[in-house]
């Protein structure tokens, strides 16, 4: 049996439009048995169920609704570590006001079960299956003849979707074979067979292209497998990798195995960094200046919650986007770098995109800055820029660049060292503001 592919569709816009298009678009293509379509956005009722299915979801997903079932008041506060009904919290005392219990969300989901199948019933359908893709079910006079909808076209949602090739599912009813025992990292736990029978330290090269994806995140489940949550000591599994790498390199990679990659790296390269480490740099014989050209893709980092990552060169846009503790160095990023970050370090050896930090609530990133232009880049609502001036915030920066060059040989990461007084100057330390709070808080209670 193999995975079923999965779409959601756009939350950019209302997610009716988004299922509609992206359900049609997919039967007009005979691709529509072929995938799982997943909506969700302020879904609550078996109604809203209903209509999805109609529209073409045959998955749905509920998040605010189950929320208010376990007491959410919508305070809006989850990031503050503040939620006064003990929900979005880790303080003890506020947790002791959670009053939720699974039966509330349980006997929630059983009420839009129940309307979906009152509906159902009430159109003649007997499975979710006979719904998708029914806009003809769909009443519409009254809305389309409402006056709010004068001069607005539905036609193209509430139109069927048109089956161009013969025997075109309207839902998902073939398996697909993802290619899983082709790999790389099968060959990969093959040879790092010593490292997860006996916990040996063990080096690996190999050669690596770009349909090479998701590599080092299979090994990193027989990793978790046989050690648990402790996983292996730093750098016991080491490879190193030339060319270059496909989608999401090292994701969930865990904590033992250091990846090299000399050459390049698609994107979401360390998703989800569990512990592991990353090092990419440009292959030794190339002639262009790494710290002016992308060599890592958008979306680096994402939801990384431990480990390290040195990278020289520019990653692309939204890096270290919801990173909560990882340790990286880069040489410049895109729009949108560390946005929602709640912990971790960061250290940019060059100049960053606009919109830098948006809803950075945690974390700190160093930034340097010798042109000065690094504040018009920011979104500033939830952090202040600082000097580096503090010794433990010199001796963290100092120490991560440092790493930085001993991995990578960056010429950045040489120059900075070389003229350290010059260059800890032109850093500015992005420290949010009620992170720096909680710290001075903690600082003032141990000194007490």
């Amino acid at each position: 049996m193999y995975p079923k592919q999965r779409y959601w569709s756009s939350r950019v816009l209302i997610w009716e439009l988004g299922i509609a298009e992206t359900h049609q678009t997919l039967v007009m293509n005979n691709l529509r048995s072929r995938v799982v379509l997943q909506t969700d956005g302020q879904l609550k009722t078996g109604r809203d169920v209903a209509i999805a299915a109609i529209l073409g979801a045959e998955e749905f997903g509920f998040s605010t609704a189950p929320l208010i079932t376990l007491g959410c008041i919508m305070m809006r506060k989850c990031h503050l570590n503040t939620c006064p009904v003990g929900i979005a919290t880790q303080d003890p005392e506020l947790r002791k006001k959670f009053k939720g219990k699974p039966e509330h969300v349980v006997n929630y989901m059983f009420m839009v079960a129940e309307e979906l199948r009152s509906i159902m019933a009430e159109l003649g359908i007997r499975s979710v299956n006979e719904l998708i893709g029914r806009v003809d079910l769909l009443d519409t006079n009254d809305a389309i003849n409402h006056w709010k909808a004068s001069g607005l076209d539905l036609s193209k949602i509430l139109e069927p979707a048109q089956v161009i090739f013969e025997n075109t599912g309207f839902y998902c009813s073939q398996q697909q074979d993802h290619g899983l025992d082709k790999a790389l990292d099968n060959e990969l736990i093959r040879l790092a067979k010593p490292a997860l029978d006996n916990g040996e330290k063990i080096n690996i090269e190999h050669e690596i292209i770009n349909i090479n994806r998701v590599v080092g995140t299979m090994l990193s489940n027989e990793v978790c497998k046989r050690f648990g949550a402790d996983m292996l000591p730093e750098d016991t599994i080491n490879i190193k990798l030339h060319g270059s790498a496909g989608q999401s390199l090292g994701a969930w990679l865990a904590k033992g195995i250091t990846l090299t990659v000399e050459g390049d790296a698609n994107d979401y390269l360390g998703k989800g960094l569990s512990g592991g480490k990353i090092i990419l740099y440009p292959p030794r014989q190339s002639t262009f200046k790494a710290e002016e050209n992308i060599i890592a893709g958008n979306v680096i980092l994402y939801g990384a919650t431990d480990g390290e990552a040195y990278i020289r060169g520019i990653a692309a846009e939204r890096f270290c986007v919801r990173n909560s503790g990882a340790s990286a160095v880069v040489e410049g990023v895109g729009d949108h770098g560390c946005e929602y970050m709640t912990g971790g370090r960061v250290v940019i050896l060059g100049k960053t995109g606009r919109n830098f930090g948006a809803g950075m609530s945690g974390g700190i990133a160093y930034v340097w800055d010798p042109e000065g232009s690094f504040p018009k880049q920011c979104n500033t609502e939830m952090y202040e820029l600082e000097s580096v001036s503090a010794a433990s915030d010199i001796l963290e920066l100092k120490s991560l660049i440092q790493n930085h060059y001993d991995y990578t040989d960056s010429p950045v990461a040489k120059s900075v060292l070389d003229n350290w007084e010059t260059s800890l100057s032109q850093f500015v330390k992005v420290m949010p503001t009620d992170y720096k709070r909680v710290l001075e808080e903690r600082a003032a209670a141990s000194a007490a």
